[in-house]
Order: structure tokens, then C-alpha cells, then sequence
């Protein structure tokens, strides 16, 4: 079975999104520290730079969970002070009200 990848989300400082691995393969995976860049990536999850193992879903350890502030370049994974501005803007302007 193939890791499944889900859209972005966002919240007002990161966006977000989750990785479904097949449950064979989740159950080889430490179960009680977060994965190391190297280790997700060693698995098969391939992402852009930038991206950090931030919790572990308990009732689900099947499904990783990522951030990365806003604004990261996908390309170094450092945040860019203009990517990020426009992040914010559109944030705001999709989920804050006025």
C-alpha cells in the first residue's frame, strides 16, 4: 500500500499537513519520539524542505503529522520574510474576519 499525502492547511503562524503510512509499516516506527528528517524520508515520505514531525496522533500512529512556519521556501526549508508577509496575508484575508 502507498503513503497517502494531504493537502495543505494553515493556521496564522504554520501550515500543516499529514502522511497515512500502511499500518505494516507504522508499526516499525519508534513509538515514542518523533522522526528525524532522515527517518521519514527513509521510509518513502517525500516532501518538500522545510517540513518537521511535530506530534504524535496516538489513536492513529499511522498518520504523521507536519508543520513548517509560514512562509518557508520549499526549496532551502528556511522561511523567506517575503513568502512569508504574503502567507499572513492570505491567511488573514481567507480566515479572519474583519
Amino acid at each position: 500500500t502507498a503513503l497517502s499525502h494531504s493537502e495543505k492547511y494553515a493556521d496564522d503562524a504554520n501550515e500543516y499537513r499529514h502522511v497515512i503510512l500502511p499500518k505494516d509499516l507504522a508499526k516499525t516506527l519508534p513509538k515514542s519520539r518523533l522522526l528525524t528528517e532522515s527517518e521519514w524520508r527513509g521510509i518513502g515520505v517525500q516532501q518538500s524542505r522545510g517540513w518537521h514531525h511535530y506530534a504524535i496522533h496516538r489513536p492513529e500512529p499511522h498518520i504523521l503529522l507536519f508543520r513548517r512556519p509560514l512562509g518557508t521556501d520549499p526549496q532551502s526549508g528556511r522561511v523567506d520574510p517575503e513568502l512569508e508577509r504574503k502567507a499572513r496575508e492570505e491567511y488573514r484575508s481567507q480566515y479572519v474576519r474583519k
